[in-house]
């Protein structure tokens, strides 16, 4: 702008503002160059043509691709050679409403019955043939049908010796239909529940029938039963009871909840405590009893075996015997602190001595074990771990009132099996049926006592190693003294 301009302005103000404005040379356009000063026509697409639309949609292209590569088919079986083709093919193709899933129970579907009866006897005979005595009798009582085309020969069958382990497992399958009888094995029968909702887990010297069997007095057949501790067994009744509550409902057998006692015998104090995991049955048995320090080696064997049948006082497996079980109970008892000699000379020694280690002597201070009896010990041979603790309780029995003793305390955690059968795997490895049962194999994960103690209480158990009870697999039995 011009100084004559009649918009000239003078002075400090228009100095500085004329002195920062854009110079016109940098705003000239380049020769052939287009451009506007309306942004707003500047944003407005170009009125040139757009570009042509493709013949096919992109999926529709993708379809032709698949659906055109017949050369990767075999002609004469009709089957597509190339994988990457098939499961591309499983993406692209449409989706088909004539492969739906099954549906179990389909009120429009036809019986089949027909088909059944278009069998001939002799072929389902021959199809039956293949199958074992239980799922031969399964097939043949599975329909009305199929029982007229194979018979009763399936049923006599099972009454053979030689088949009673099959005939149990046939048994076995009718326990949904039959909730008001229990299983006997002695017997190869389905019995009345004399007891029904109220079955409770008694004392072995106290008769407790759960069902009137014809082979209850015989010693030759004795019902399934394993040891708890000292005066308490576990008939395998009760584990099937427990089973079948949680499997077909509350009406078929008891809680698992109600199968849990506290009871006292012999000094000896126990505990016991029921949970189903994964389908099997599992249990925990916590036995206490005070200890005196400084026991000799007889006073230890009073304390820990029963004179009656020199079985230990607190629950044990079948291998109890064999291994470090036994050991570590006495190494933990000779960890108790023994009260010092407060007077005469002897006592000023011991009060010297702790007051240069700086230390403060209180024999009802908490025990530390040591490196062999701390850890937690799994027996190899059936699924069963042990854990030895000296703790203060509280000895309530004493009339002074709130004294508290030194007491071992043995916890034993078991997997009790799936209670079908008692010739089930676990069953029979903690009762020393089965040899072939490894639990560092079938545990090799997570412990049982893991399993147990984490599905009550959010708080787990403290660190400790899961060793071997018997590592050198030594099988001496009675043969050898380090048990006693």
């Amino acid at each position: 702008m011009s100084a004559e301009s009649p918009g000239q302005k003078t002075g400090l103000k228009s100095f500085f503002s004329n002195a920062l404005r854009s110079k016109k040379s940098r705003q000239t356009l380049r020769k052939g160059s287009r451009s506007t000063t309306d942004l707003r026509l500047a944003a407005r697409p170009s009125t040139a043509d757009p570009p042509p639309m493709p013949e096919l949609a992109p999926l529709q292209l993708h379809r032709l691709k698949y659906q055109a590569a017949h050369a990767n088919i075999d002609t004469q079986l009709g089957e597509r050679q190339d994988y990457t083709t098939i499961i591309h093919t499983l993406g692209v193709l449409e989706a088909d409403d004539n492969f739906r899933p099954a549906e179990l129970e389909d009120p429009n579907r036809e019986p089949g019955e027909g088909d059944i009866a278009k069998l001939s006897p002799t072929l389902w005979a021959h199809i039956a043939s293949y199958l074992n005595p239980t799922d031969a009798a399964s097939l043949a009582v599975s329909s009305i049908t199929l029982y007229r085309r194979l018979g009763r020969k399936y049923f006599t069958a099972l009454e053979a010796p030689q088949n009673i382990t099959y005939k149990m497992q046939f048994l076995i399958r009718m326990d949904s239909a039959l909730p008001h009888h229990l299983m006997c094995f002695p017997c190869g029968r389905y019995h009345r529940r004399t007891q029904e909702g109220n079955e409770r887990i008694r004392p072995s010297h106290v008769l407790n029938p759960l069902f009137n069997c014809p082979e209850a007095t015989n010693p030759l057949k004795p019902q399934a039963r394993t040891r708890i501790t000292h005066g308490r067994m576990l008939p395998f009744s009760f584990v099937q009871l427990a089973m079948r509550a949680h499997r077909f409902g509350p009406r078929y057998g008891i809680a698992v909840g109600e199968m849990g006692r506290r009871w006292t015998r012999d000094d000896w104090r126990h505990t016991s405590r029921f949970h189903i995991h994964d389908g099997r049955l599992l249990m925990r048995v916590t036995s206490q009893t005070f200890a005196e320090p400084g026991l000799p080696p007889a006073s230890q064997r009073m304390l820990l075996f029963s004179r009656d049948d020199y079985w230990p006082y607190f629950s044990a497996c079948a291998h109890w015997r064999d291994g470090e079980l036994m050991p570590i109970c006495k190494c933990a008892l000779g960890h108790i602190p023994e009260p010092r000699n407060t007077g005469g000379l002897q006592g000023l020694e011991h009060k010297v001595k702790d007051k240069m280690a700086g230390r403060i002597f209180d024999p009802n201070s908490l025990t530390t074990l040591c490196g062999f009896c701390r850890p937690m010990r799994r027996c190899p041979e059936c699924p069963s771990e042990y854990l030895v603790e000296v703790k203060l309780c509280e000895d309530k029995s004493d009339p002074r009132g709130n004294v508290f003793r030194q007491a071992i305390v043995v916890t034993r955690w078991t997997d009790l099996g799936d209670g079908t059968t008692p010739d089930c795997l676990e069953w029979g490895a903690i009762n020393g049926k089965h040899n072939e049962y490894d639990s560092f194999r079938h545990y090799s994960k997570r412990g049982i006592a893991s399993i147990f103690e984490a599905a009550f209480t959010a708080d787990t158990l403290p660190g400790q190693r899961i060793l071997s009870m018997n590592p050198k697999m030594k099988k001496l039995g009675e043969q050898g003294n380090a048990w006693y």
